[in-house]
């Protein structure tokens, strides 16, 4: 019986995939994923076979990369970031236990770095508080049900990090969150925005709660809405863990 190991990527080029990441991949032989992930990785991928599909295929690929460990093959899953945040961890898993447990291929899941932890560290220490992570994609999930989570965050004075926050195809659905969120945050509660964390082109913008959503935002931002206490100063943006300073 083969293994499937997922792995994490991490945000950003190979200095920000963890050694472990990077052994699992070196070590495989076959390697799949998202063909844009596929792409940041192929000096690595030399003599493997290498199983690439295209965005809104999620399932087929984790279908056939557990098929082909299933088979005897050391087959490595690959998302960006880490695979257990919006990555592949979870559907390779409930496809793994579709199998009978006499076939069913053993999995190693890798942490990887998250891109909320990568533009966080950009921005300064936004998360040092109780945070939460919602994504603004409503493909998989209810918009309604997005609004929701979203307004409950907001009245627990959570920090919130929205990933996938604008599309051209939902650029609306930030407009919604920011008005859902001015009812119980101020609107001088401090935003940061991080535009491609780790990679060559990043960006970092600072912002308020009021304004933000007029800042160039994209599917490859990262935003970061702080809490009560948080602050900016300095170029950072800061939320105080409590300790007397």
């Amino acid at each position: 019986m083969g293994k499937i190991t997922v792995v994490g990527l991490g945000p950003g080029g190979q200095e920000q995939m963890t050694p472990k990441a990077l052994k699992a991949i070196q070590e495989a032989e076959v390697v799949a994923g998202y063909t844009t992930y596929i792409r940041l990785i192929e000096p690595l991928l030399e003599n493997k076979e290498v199983i690439g599909t295209g965005m809104m295929q999620e399932v087929d690929r984790c279908r056939l990369a557990v098929k082909t460990a299933a088979e005897g093959k050391n087959t490595v899953m690959v998302s960006s970031g880490d695979s257990g945040v919006y990555g592949m961890a979870g559907l390779v898993l409930e496809i793994v236990l579709q199998y009978d447990e006499a076939e069913r291929p053993e999995v190693d899941i890798v942490a990887g770095l998250s891109a909320v932890n990568a533009a966080a560290a950009v921005l300064g220490a936004p998360l040092m508080h109780d945070f939460a992570v919602i994504s603004l994609s409503d493909r998989l999930t209810p918009w309604e049900l997005i609004k929701k989570r979203a307004a409950l965050a907001a009245q627990g004075d959570f920090v919130i990090a929205l990933y996938n926050p604008k599309s051209k195809s939902r650029a609306k659905n930030i407009d919604e969150i920011h008005d859902i969120l001015l009812q119980y945050k101020s609107p001088s509660t401090p935003v940061g925005i991080v535009k491609n964390a780790s990679r060559a082109d990043e960006q970092k913008i600072l912002s308020n709660l009021r304004d933000f959503t007029k800042e160039d935002i994209d599917m490859f931002s990262m935003v970061i809405i702080g809490n009560s206490k948080t602050f900016i100063q300095a170029g950072w943006m800061v939320t105080p863990r409590g300790y007397k300073v």
